[in-house]
């Protein structure tokens, strides 16, 4: 299942009247093995130019939103697949992560081959499929609907159902306290 979603964005006119200035179907990002993300926009710490229908992304995915900005995308996993040895799971996620800039947010992988941290809170909704939130001492199943708040948290996710999972996710980069 292709994710192809219709993108609307909405900015000024020179008279500071609100008009469209985007109307696009977007594209995966990246679409490996059945993984894809599908990048919506992104926000930095800069002030926003409501004039500009700039599709807002740093070239290359990143898995995390830059300095003071945020990340607003599509992500799909699919169904677990049994015959890949821990060996191949590890390679696996390992190149992901290097795809996405994001090798350096990897957690102990002990416990799941995909456990990573970023720095963020992330609000997530499991739109399609059956879905396991793993953590370092705790897991959940979701099903659709379900929605997580992810605060700067070690965590994987696991499929659990024979379609792909399908999440909707922002993620707002933040300094942690503690």
């Amino acid at each position: 299942m292709k994710i192809r979603p219709k993108r609307i964005v909405t900015g000024v006119d020179s008279n500071n009247k609100s008009i469209i200035i985007a109307d696009d179907i977007l594209e995966p990002s990246i679409d490996l093995e059945g993984s894809a993300f599908t990048e919506l926009w992104e926000t930095d710490n800069k002030d926003l130019d409501r004039t500009s229908s700039e599709a807002r992304h740093r070239e290359g995915i990143k898995l995390s939103p830059p300095t003071g900005g945020t990340k607003f995308r599509y992500f799909q996993l699919p169904p677990k697949n049994d015959n890949y040895s821990p060996e191949e799971m590890e390679a696996f996620f390992a190149a992901a992560f290097e795809m996405i800039g994001a090798s350096h947010e990897r957690t102990d992988t002990t416990k799941h081959p995909g456990m990573h941290l970023t720095k963020t809170v992330d609000y997530i909704v499991l739109l399609e499929g059956k879905a396991r939130l793993i953590l370092d001492s705790d897991e959940v199943v979701l099903n659709p609907y379900d929605v997580v708040i992810q605060q700067g948290t070690s965590h994987a996710w696991s499929v659990e159902s024979d379609i792909p999972c399908l999440f909707l996710a922002v993620l707002i980069d933040k300094e942690f306290s503690s």
